[in-house]
Parts: C-alpha cells; sequence; structure tokens
C-alpha cells in the first residue's frame, strides 16, 4: 500500500494461509492410534484414475478420437462465473499447509470460535411500510426465535420518522438492531443512534455507506458524514458503517466481484477516516459486511472464506492490530435467485443458501421470505424464513462446529481460487483510484456489463437451470397475491433477477393461452422421452401442449381443434427416419405454418430443411421460446402479427 493505504502492489501469493498463519504444531499419533481406513486395498494413483476416466469417457466416441487420461479428466472439468475451474478430483494437497485458527491471520476460519449455543445472529428484515404492522412483525419474530432486528427505511421501506414506534415493544438490550437505507441514510442513522443510546446496554448498527446508496441511485456520494457519526461510539456497542456488497450482486455481478468491491469500499471509508483523523485502528471495527449468498453451496463458502482473508490483509498492511482485522460478516439469501413463478422452490434455495452461510462462517444471517418477489411477505411466510436458520442450527447441528468446510481439498482450494481473483478486482479497482472512481468512471458499469452477458448466456441455454422455471415449469399454478412495495430510483445500479427473462415470456404467454401440438411419431419407446422434452421446454413460457399419437389425420385434426399453427415433432431418431418426412408434408399441406423437431433437424435426414426451429439440449431457450411465441401471436388485421 501507500502512504494513504492504497495496496498498489502485493506479493506473489499475498493471500495463502502459509504465509500469513503461524505454524501449527505437529500433533505425533502413534501407530496403534491410526485408522487404517484403507487396508486391505491397493493403493491408487492419479494416473490409474484417469485410465478409468478413459475408459468410461472414450465409450461413446469414436476409434480415432479416444482420448487419453489426462484429455479424458479434462473434460469433466466445469466452470463457475468469474472464470473458476472446478475439477473433477482434487488431491491432498503436495505441501501440507496449517489451516490457521479463528481470530487469527489470515482469518480464513473466521473472526472466532463459534458459540453452540447461539452460533450466530439470527437476522430478520422488516421493511413493510406500516408501522402497526411491522411493529407486530418485529415483536412476532422476536418471540419465536429470532435475535436482531433490521429495518429498512426509506421510500422503498419504514418511513424514518416511524422507527422508534416500530422498535416499541424490543428489549434493546436483548436484541441489536440494525438499520438500512438507500435514499434516507442519514435520516435513519440518526433516529437509530438516539434510540440505541437511550439504553445502556443497547447495541447495534447504524447502516451508513454512501457508497453503496450511491451506487443504487446513480449519484455521487457523500462520505464527509462518515468521520462525524463515528464521534463518541464505542464500536463494541454501536458500529456505524455497513458495507452492503448485494448492490453489485444483484445487478448482475459475480460472487468473486462482489467480494472484490465488499473491501474496496471498506478501504475507501477506511482511507477517507484516515485523512480525518482517524486511524484504521479505530475505524475497523466500525465496519460490518453484508453479502449475498445463494443457492451454490460451495461457491457461498467459499467465497465467505475468502471475505475475511481479504480484509484482514488489507488490515494487516494498514498495521490495524490482528485482534481487530477479523471481517464481521451479515449473509443474505439472495434476492438475485428469487423467483416469481413456483415460488415454493425459494424455500429449498434459501435453505442451501443458509448452510452455505453458516458453513461459511457467517456472524449474521437473514433469510428473504419465500414471497418476497410477490411483494410484502405475510406472517407464515416469515415464520418459514426464520425457521429455516433455527432448524439448521439447532436440529441439524451445523452451527456446532466453527469452519466445518476447513481442511477440504476442495473448499480450500476453492477459497484460494475466490480469493486471488476477488483481490485481483480490489487491485483494478486501486488502479483506478478507488472505489469511487471505479464507479464514476464506470469500471464497475463495464464489469458488470460482462457478468451480466455471461449469466444470461448460461441461463439461456439452461447451463445454469432454475427449477420450477427453467426446468419443471408448472404451467397452471396460482400467482401470489401479495401487498406491493415501492421502489427507489431506477438510475444507478438496478437489481436483476436470473427469472426474470423467464418470467417475461411467460407473462407474454398468458394473454393469449398458446398451445402446442406434439406429433409423437412411432411407438411410446420412440417419442416418451423427447415428448417430455419438449412439453416441459414449451411450459416454461407457459405454453400448453397436447399431444397426439396417431398418424398425420390426428394430427391435423387437433390442430384444427387446438386453433393452433405450431406443431411439434417428438421421436427418436429411428422414428424420424421413419415417420417425419410423410408427417411433415401433410402436416405443410394442411396448412401448419410452424413445424419444430425436438432435437436436432439433421436427424431429419432429406426433411430437415422443412422444419423452422429445433429444440434440443443446449440451445438458447430464451431465442427460440420467444420465437414461438412471435409464431403463435394472433394475427392483426392486414395479417400482421
Amino acid at each position: 500500500m501507500s502512504d494513504t493505504g492504497a495496496p498498489a502492489e502485493t506479493p506473489a501469493e499475498p493471500l495463502t494461509a502459509a504465509e500469513t498463519a503461524e505454524e501449527l504444531p505437529e500433533v505425533e499419533v502413534s501407530p496403534a492410534e491410526e485408522i487404517a481406513l484403507a487396508a486391505g486395498f491397493p493403493p491408487q494413483t492419479h494416473e490409474r484414475w484417469q485410465e478409468l476416466v478413459a475408459g468410461v469417457v472414450n465409450r461413446s466416441r469414436a476409434e480415432d478420437a479416444r482420448l487419453s487420461g489426462a484429455d479424458a479428466e479434462d473434460t469433466l472439468r466445469s466452470h463457475l462465473p468469474g472464470g473458476l475451474t472446478i475439477d473433477p478430483l482434487y488431491l491432498r494437497p503436495a505441501e501440507a499447509r496449517p489451516l490457521g485458527v479463528p481470530g487469527a491471520m489470515p482469518f480464513t476460519r473466521g473472526r472466532a470460535m463459534r458459540d453452540a449455543d447461539v452460533p450466530w445472529d439470527v437476522r430478520q428484515l422488516h421493511d413493510d411500510p406500516e408501522v402497526g404492522l411491522t411493529r407486530a412483525a418485529v415483536l412476532d419474530d422476536l418471540e419465536h426465535g429470532v435475535t436482531s432486528v433490521w429495518l429498512h427505511v426509506g421510500t422503498d421501506g419504514l418511513p424514518a420518522a416511524d422507527v422508534e414506534e416500530a422498535l416499541a415493544d424490543v428489549q434493546l438490550d436483548l436484541a441489536p438492531v440494525v438499520v438500512s437505507s438507500v435514499d434516507a441514510q442519514t435520516e435513519a442513522a440518526t433516529i437509530l443512534r438516539e434510540i440505541l443510546e437511550g439504553s445502556a446496554d443497547a447495541t447495534g448498527n447504524l447502516g451508513l455507506d454512501p457508497i453503496g446508496a450511491a451506487a443504487r441511485l446513480g449519484a455521487a456520494p457523500d462520505l464527509d458524514g462518515l468521520a462525524r457519526a463515528l464521534v463518541g461510539l464505542d464500536p463494541e456497542r454501536i458500529r456505524a458503517i455497513t458495507v452492503d456488497a448485494r448492490v453489485y450482486r444483484d445487478a448482475g455481478a459475480t460472487a468473486i466481484e462482489e467480494i472484490g468491491y465488499a473491501v474496496a469500499t471498506g478501504l475507501a471509508y477506511v482511507r477517507h477516516l484516515a485523512g480525518a483523523g482517524i486511524a484504521p485502528a479505530e475505524s475497523f471495527p466500525h465496519i460490518e459486511f453484508r453479502v449475498s449468498v445463494d443457492a451454490d453451496q460451495f461457491l457461498g463458502i467459499a467465497a465467505l472464506r475468502a471475505l475475511p482473508r481479504l480484509w484482514a490483509r488489507v488490515g494487516e498492511v494498514l498495521e490495524v492490530p490482528e485482534a481487530d482485522r477479523g471481517a464481521r460478516i451479515h449473509a443474505v439469501t439472495a434476492l438475485r435467485m428469487f423467483t416469481r413463478d413456483d415460488p415454493w422452490v425459494n424455500i429449498l434455495r434459501s435453505t442451501i443458501a443458509t448452510f452455505a452461510a453458516s458453513a461459511g462462517g457467517a456472524d449474521a444471517i437473514t433469510v428473504l421470505p419465500y414471497d418476497t418477489v410477490a411483494g410484502l411477505p405475510e406472517k407464515f411466510s416469515r415464520r418459514l424464513a426464520r425457521n429455516t436458520q433455527i432448524v439448521l442450527a439447532d436440529e441439524s447441528n451445523i452451527g456446532r462446529v466453527t469452519d466445518p468446510a476447513g481442511g477440504s481439498w476442495y473448499v480450500e482450494d476453492l477459497t484460494d481460487d475466490v480469493a486471488n481473483a476477488a483481490w485481483t478486482v480490489l487491485q483494478e479497482v486501486e488502479a483506478a483510484g478507488g472505489m469511487v472512481s471505479a464507479l464514476s468512471d464506470g469500471l464497475v458499469e463495464r464489469r458488470l456489463e460482462t457478468a451480466r452477458k455471461e449469466s444470461d448466456r448460461r441461463l439461456a441455454t439452461r447451463e445454469q437451470p432454475i427449477t420450477g422455471v427453467s426446468m419443471f415449469p408448472k404451467i397452471d399454478e396460482t400467482a401470489l397475491d401479495r401487498r406491493a412495495r415501492t421502489s427507489v430510483s431506477d438510475q444507478g445500479l438496478v437489481p436483476r433477477r436470473d427469472s426474470a427473462v423467464f418470467e417475461a415470456l411467460r407473462d407474454r404467454a398468458s394473454a393469449n393461452a398458446p398451445t402446442v401440438v406434439v406429433a409423437a411419431l412411432g411407438s411410446r419407446r420412440d417419442f416418451g422421452a423427447r415428448e417430455t422434452f419438449i412439453s416441459n421446454l414449451l411450459g416454461v413460457a407457459g405454453i400448453s401442449t397436447q399431444t397426439i399419437e396417431g398418424d398425420a389425420d390426428a394430427f391435423l385434426a387437433a390442430v384444427k381443434s387446438v386453433g393452433t399453427t405450431v406443431v411439434a415433432l417428438a421421436s427418436s431418431p429411428k422414428g424420424y427416419a421413419e415417420h417425419a418426412a410423410d408427417v411433415i408434408a401433410a402436416l405443410r399441406d394442411g396448412g401448419v405454418e410452424t413445424i419444430i423437431v425436438a432435437g436436432r433437424a439433421r436427424e431429419l435426414g432429406d426433411a430437415a430443411d422443412r422444419v423452422d426451429l429445433e429444440a434440443y439440449q443446449g440451445a438458447d431457450v430464451v431465442a427460440l421460446l420467444g420465437d414461438v411465441l412471435d409464431r403463435l401471436s394472433p394475427r392483426k388485421e392486414g395479417g400482421d402479427r
């Protein structure tokens, strides 16, 4: 870092546990105490495993295209957003490295040992603008297992003037209170500070995050009030700053970028406060990080383990005492993964995300209610949200172990990858002049645009499937009826949900209730799998299907009965070879305008050029279904659609 605290350069491997943690003493185990789990089995090598992989992979390959062991293993590698590569097999590192301990550098294992009785803070979000309803909901949550209160204040939440009434039933010496806001941060912080300082043992966080708010609103951040906010505050009781990096994740950032921007924002606050005469050692304890966690449990675990490692590295360079370098982390189930359609699956997503947050070492966890997308949650959905945490902590016992994933070869390797990639993001921001400059000159937006394009591709091809939406849709469901939220300005980084593009297709279809006839060719053995595939695929856009078995006459009769102009063919390559040409000719003669083939057109032989659309695994589903809806839309006067 430079004199001002900016990390100009970092050692080649600044984030490895081996460089920043003291070596732990080796514990000798006598032969009698060893457990020979592999006794009786011959030793195996990586090369032998590769040979076995090649034997499986090559079964479906031509003789002249056989792969070697290493090449066969490479076909099993997968990739995560942000350029991360996941190997099919992880082995013990060639050189042992110490895991470290909680509360010490490099802080990968958290700030402290976990309390088995209260493993993390169960924090419930309240953003209902009706103060009476919010007050009752806060009390209900605290009476049923929630341990802290989170009020969202402003245009899209509770009016700042109603904060005191909303907290009227809270015993402030028992339940910490935090606030957040996009457009009323100063007012919310001022009111909460007065409330907390009125009780000797009250604790909480004032939620100041001017950079995050400015990013959401598309405005220039005003950091001048930060130094004044810290005056007279004991961070052991009342902290002032929350770095809410969800604004970037919700706008399309990868988990890597979210972590990088979180640390960059925290560093910007520390640097600004240092310029106002508040040393990093004084400002560090005031900062809490709020980040997203989604249903990719291992990536979530790795990201939450990487964040404190990066923050501790920043603290080390700024000469913050080691005991104060640990990052306080508030994990929130990601709004981006929540769906409007088939919202009950959100409960499953949240359960996985909560597990990841716990295993990753979050200090506080918030589970958004399953009906969040539909509007303001009801009592039952809030109950499910809080019980997701309580059951996981108390009944499945995941809260009784500190850093349960520590030592896993896969998790440790993934943590290193995330940490180093996020550190690169931090360095890029620092090279641009810091987080404020990176936002104003468009650096952040350019990175987000790249991430959004890659995410859109993964979603459209269903490389990243969404259960209940892009896979296994339920098109006859009844939409949830909830009170609508008020949103803030859309001038800045606007939240986007992964399922929104599919929901837009469903909305298009709902106006016309379109139907496609599925022409099942051959026997059920021939068409069964692809008939299911095409019916589910069309259901993604809310298009219903009517499957007909028989001949061309039966297909045309169904087309006339349904009143559609689109037919989908479903069969095996053998079935297509026997029936497709004659059926396609009859359908065309009967006035069918659009023919979709479930599979690839080349399977139809000479009739390949007589079909209009291909529906196959890996196709751009969004483009395909948009095209089908265009073809199904009612004709306007003059013959145009």
